[in-house]
C-alpha cells in the first residue's frame, strides 16, 4: 500500500541522459528523483514560475499528476494519500499565491505529524528579492509550519536537496518539508546522477532502565489505564497485545482511533472535550496512566492541573520534546513504540482489579447513543453502514466529534481527520487523496455544510479522473454547528454570523453540474433508502441530510473545566459551570474557547 505499491525504483534507467527524454535539466532531474524514490503520484496546480517542471513532467508518464481545483485542496489531497498509506504524499504549486496557497495545509500536516512533501516554483534567482511578479518568501513564511524548508540555489544540487527531503518528512516523527525552486534552476542543465532512495535510519529503542521503571509502576496499579495517540497508528498490533496481556482499559484519542479495536471490551473510547464518559472519568480516576505516541493537548486533557489528578504517568514517545511539555511524566520513556510495546508485554502481569471493571462497566453505560432525529441519529446511520476496511474522512465540526464518538474502527489508518489545526475543508480533498491511494477501498467523508463549502471545487476532480469510490455525506444543519453550539451555551444565545440557511446552495444541483449522483434525505424515514443509493451508486455520490438547526454535542468539556466537570447531556449545567469558571485564575483557563467550526 502507498507510493507505487510500496516499492522504491532501482533508477538505473532514470540517470543522466535517455534518447527519449533528451538532455537532463532540473526540472526533470526533479520528475526522476521522485520516480526513483517510489513517488506515483503527485497533487498541484500550475502556474509561471513552476512551468518548466510541468513541462518535464510529459516525459514522465510514471508519475501520475492530478491537477486539483486550488492549491489548498492538492496539499488535503497529498495529506489523505499520506494519512490513508503511512507513506509520504507530495503536493506541487507556483510560486506567490500559488505557495501560499499550501500553507494552510503544510500546517494542518505539521500538526498531525504526516509526512508531506511540497515542492514550489519560485522567480528566477536574479529577480529573487526584487518584489518580481508573483514572488513570495515561501520558505520564510512557512518556516514555523515546516519540518524543514530549501531553496534551490544550484541544479546540481536539486536531486540530492529532493532526496533528503523526502528523508526527513517520514524518518522519526513525520512531518511536511517544502523545497522552493527558482525557475532558472529549473531550465539549467543537470549533469549529475540521480541519487537511490535513503536507507531509513533505525528508531532508537527505549533504555532498559525507563522499561523496567514502567513495568513496576504498571505492577503496582490498581486502576490503570492506557491512552494512545496518533504516534501509535503503525504500532497497533503490539499495543493491541500490550493491553490484552495486562487486561488494561484503553483509550484512543481523536488521532488515535483505530489503533486499537474498537470492539475489544476494553476499548473505553475517546478523551477530552468530546470525548466518552467512560473515557473521561477513567482518566480522572485512574492511578496509572500509560501514554503512547500521544502529545497531551489541551483538547485532550481540559485543565491541566485537573487532568488525571491522582495518576502516575508513563509516557512513550519518540519526540523528546513532547515528554513533560504539558503533563508533568513521572516515567518518560523516549523511543519506537512497537518496541516499547513489545518489552512491557514480556513483562506483563495480568491485572486483577474487580472494582476497577465494575467502575467502568458502570461509565460505559452512560455513553447516550442518539434516538432522536437529529446530527448525531444521521452520522451513526451512516457509519453503522462502514465496512472495517472503509476509510472514513471528516471534515471539521459538530459532525467530526459526532465521528468521533460513533464510528467504530477496528484497524488504524481508517480515520482522516484535522485535529491539531481544526481546518475547514480539509475532508473532501483528503477523502480524493485517499480514494486515489487506494481505489479499491470506499472512501467516505462526513461533512458539514459549511466546511464542504470551502473546498467544494474539487468535485470538479472527481469528474476529471472519473474516481467511482468516493461517497460524500453533507450534515445540513444551517449553521456553522459548533460555533453556534458555543454561542448558545457560553454567549447568551446571541447567534453572531453562523447562519449559513438563507445563503447555502442547492447541493444536488451543485453535485449534478460536476456529474455527480445526488441523494437527499430530510427525515429517519428517509434516510435509509437514501444511503442505499448513495452507497450502492456506481459512481462517487453526494448524500445531503438535513437535519434540525440547533443540536449539541455531548459529552462536552468547556473550555477551562476539568475532564471530570464534563457536561455529560445536560446543557441547563453550563450556565453553573460558566460562574464557577469565571472564578478560576486565567492562566488555568485555555485562550482557545472554540474553534472557526
Amino acid at each position: 500500500m502507498g507510493q507505487a505499491d510500496g516499492q522504491e525504483r532501482s533508477g538505473q534507467d532514470l540517470n543522466s541522459t535517455t534518447p527519449d527524454r533528451g538532455e537532463m535539466t532540473g526540472a526533470k532531474a526533479l520528475w526522476a528523483t521522485l520516480a526513483n524514490h517510489g513517488i506515483s503520484t503527485v497533487f498541484g496546480y500550475p502556474g509561471g514560475a513552476i512551468m518548466p517542471v510541468y513541462d518535464a513532467l510529459t516525459f514522465y508518464p510514471e508519475v501520475r499528476h492530478v491537477l486539483t481545483r486550488h492549491e489548498q485542496g492538492a496539499a488535503h489531497a497529498a495529506e489523505g494519500w499520506a494519512k490513508a498509506t503511512g507513506e509520504i504524499g507530495v503536493c506541487l504549486a507556483t510560486s506567490g499565491p500559488g505557495a501560499t496557497n499550501l500553507v494552510t495545509g503544510l500546517a494542518d500536516a505539521m500538526m498531525d505529524s504526516v509526512p508531506l512533501l511540497a515542492i514550489t516554483g519560485n522567480v528566477a534567482r536574479h529577480l529573487m528579492g526584487t518584489d518580481a511578479f508573483q514572488e513570495a518568501d515561501i520558505t520564510g513564511i512557512t518556516l514555523p509550519i515546516t519540518k524543514h524548508n530549501y531553496v534551490v540555489r544550484d541544479v546540481e544540487e536539486l536531486p540530492q536537496i529532493i532526496a533528503e527531503a523526502i528523508r526527513i518528512a517520514r524518518t522519526g516523527r513525520p512531518g511536511p518539508v517544502l523545497v522552493d525552486i527558482p525557475k532558472d534552476v529549473q531550465l539549467a542543465a543537470y549533469s549529475g546522477q540521480i541519487p537511490k532512495p535513503h536507507a531509513r535510519p533505525e528508531i532508537p529503542a527505549p533504555a532498559d532502565e525507563a522499561i523496567e521503571r514502567a513495568l513496576e509502576l504498571l505492577r503496582s496499579a490498581k486502576k490503570p489505564v492506557m491512552m494512545v495517540g496518533g504516534g501509535s497508528l503503525d504500532s497497533s498490533a503490539e499495543i493491541t497485545a500490550l493491553a490484552r496481556a495486562w487486561d488494561i482499559p484503553v483509550i484512543t484519542t481523536l488521532m488515535g482511533l483505530g489503533a486499537f479495536p474498537a470492539s475489544d471490551p476494553l476499548w473505553l473510547g475517546m478523551p477530552g472535550m468530546h470525548g466518552s464518559v467512560a473515557a473521561n472519568r477513567a482518566i480522572s480516576e485512574a492511578d496509572v496512566l500509560l501514554g503512547i505516541g500521544l502529545r497531551f493537548d489541551d483538547r485532550v486533557t481540559g485543565r491541566v492541573n485537573g487532568f488525571a489528578p491522582n495518576a502516575a504517568i508513563i509516557h512513550i514517545e519518540l519526540d523528546a520534546a513532547e515528554i513533560g511539555k504539558i503533563i508533568r511524566t513521572h516515567v518518560p520513556v523516549r523511543g519506537d513504540a512497537k518496541v516499547a510495546a513489545a518489552r512491557l508485554t514480556e513483562g506483563a502481569v495480568k491485572g486483577v482489579w474487580p472494582e476497577w471493571t465494575a467502575q467502568l462497566q458502570e461509565w460505559r453505560g452512560r455513553n447516550e447513543t442518539p434516538e432522536h432525529w437529529g446530527a448525531g441519529y444521521a452520522v451513526k446511520a451512516v457509519v453503522d453502514r462502514l465496512t472495517p476496511d472503509d476509510i472514513l474522512s471528516s471534515d471539521v465540526g459538530q459532525h467530526q466529534m459526532l465521528c468521533a464518538q460513533l464510528a467504530r474502527f477496528e484497524k488504524p489508518r481508517r480515520w482522516l481527520n484535522s485535529g491539531g489545526l481544526g481546518t475547514m475543508g480539509f475532508g473532501f480533498p483528503a477523502a480524493i487523496g485517499a480514494g486515489m491511494a487506494e481505489p479499491g477501498v470506499r472512501s467516505v467523508v462526513i461533512a458539514g455544510d459549511g466546511g464542504f463549502q470551502m473546498t467544494a471545487q474539487e468535485l470538479a476532480t472527481l469528474k476529471m479522473y472519473d474516481i467511482r469510490n468516493v461517497k460524500i455525506c453533507i450534515i445540513n444543519n444551517s449553521y456553522l454547528g459548533m460555533v453556534r453550539q458555543w454561542q448558545e451555551m457560553f454567549h447568551g444565545k446571541r447567534y453572531s454570523e453562523v447562519w449559513l440557511g438563507d445563503s447555502n446552495p442547492d447541493f444536488l444541483k451543485l453535485a449534478d453540474a460536476y456529474d455527480v449522483p445526488g441523494y437527499r434525505a430530510s427525515s429517519a424515514e428517509e434516510l435509509p433508502a437514501a444511503i442505499d443509493a448513495w452507497l450502492n451508486d456506481p459512481k462517487s455520490a453526494l448524500l445531503e441530510v438535513v437535519v434540525p438547526h440547533e443540536h449539541g454535542v455531548f459529552p462536552m468539556v468547556p473550555a477551562g473545566a476539568a475532564l471530570y466537570e464534563m457536561i455529560e447531556s445536560d446543557p441547563k449545567r453550563a450556565a453553573e459551570l460558566k460562574a464557577q469558571l469565571a472564578d478560576a485564575p486565567m492562566n488555568e483557563v485555555p485562550m482557545n474557547e472554540v474553534s472557526d467550526a
